[in-house]
């Protein structure tokens, strides 16, 4: 087994023996062995939305599946963690937390995605910075989220400009961390989404080298335990049907959806309210491009040597939702 592997699968187990006590506590098991299902959220997007609504509960309901419980995480990586020992069924990620997932050999599945404009993140620099641009990079502090989208963001970026992750001294920190040193001016640049990208460039007048719709979008994913994909295609047709309506009316109630995030996370309404208007929602079925790209960031991972072998993507594509 790989390092990475292995700091995975140790740390899958710890978090699902979390993930686990919780639904415990509600006297609920695993939604792959009955017909209950298990959904991961976190404090943002639909998936927060639909948990906060309780819009799921009737339209699952009438399709049987019932009881549904919801597990809380702090980002993509410890929710497939979770995921891969069969402790949640479902749930969001950005793009690069299952690549590293799929090198660790973990049972998960692509089931749906949701494209990203890139208007709502970027690559920013203090407002008395000498960086003009992503060339001078070169030899400065980069911070970003090791194994989250920022992750390949930064290598795309730095691509861009000739670049290598060898070319600048990397800064892993969680968003909260990077926030603190951003504003205390230990960092150089730093590859952030919203709201932490609007807030410092509101709050602390931080300049945007690159913003991530320069850098091609990109995609969310909804992924699924890979058993449950297979025992359960119906039910999770219905799930990712009803989680895609969810999404309708967060892209047409974007204030609203400000409310309830300002609810969850503690931030400002006002802020919010900004930011969602950048926000993307739509669920919609695999597509043969968005798996071409997240294809070709495996492929730049794996030359550059941040993950230690290639993996095929469409191994772990579940294309049995039509829409």
């Amino acid at each position: 087994m790989t390092a990475i592997a292995d700091k995975f699968s140790r740390r899958g187990l710890l978090v699902a023996g979390a993930a686990s006590a919780a639904l415990a506590a509600c006297g609920q098991g695993t939604g792959s062995t009955g017909k209950g299902v298990n959904l991961a959220f976190q404090k943002n997007g639909v998936m927060l939305v639909a948990q906060t609504r309780g819009s799921l509960v009737e339209p699952l309901k009438t399709a049987g599946i019932t009881p549904l419980n919801w597990v809380e995480f702090p980002s993509g990586p410890p929710l497939l963690e979770a995921m891969a020992v069969g402790s949640v069924d479902l749930g969001l990620t950005g793009d690069t937390p299952p690549i590293f997932a799929q090198v660790a050999n973990a049972p998960i599945k692509y089931v749906a995605q949701v494209r990203l404009s890139g208007k709502a993140g970027g690559i920013i620099t203090p407002k008395n910075s000498s960086l003009q641009s992503l060339k001078d990079l070169k030899g400065k502090k980069l911070c970003f989220t090791r194994g989250s989208s920022a992750h390949n963001s930064a290598v795309i970026a730095l691509q861009s400009a000739g670049l290598t992750l060898a070319d600048v001294e990397a800064v892993n920190l969680g968003p909260a961390d990077a926030a603190a040193a951003f504003a205390q001016g230990g960092l150089d640049a730093w590859v952030i989404w919203d709201p932490y990208y609007s807030l410092a460039i509101r709050d602390q007048g931080a300049r945007v080298l690159s913003g991530l719709d320069q850098l091609g979008g990109g995609a969310s994913f909804l992924l699924a335990n890979a058993k449950f994909a297979e025992a359960r295609p119906e039910d999770l047709k219905a799930l990712l049907s009803a989680i895609a309506k969810e999404g309708q009316w967060c892209a047409a109630n974007t204030d609203a959806v400000a409310e309830i995030s300002a609810k969850a996370s503690g931030l400002e309404l006002a802020l919010l309210k900004d930011t969602m208007k950048r926000t993307d929602f739509k669920v919609e079925p695999l597509t043969d491009d968005v798996l071409a790209a997240q294809q070709a960031t495996v492929d730049r991972f794996a030359q550059m040597g941040i993950i230690p072998k290639k993996v095929i993507i469409s191994d772990a594509a579940w294309r049995g939702w039509t829409g």
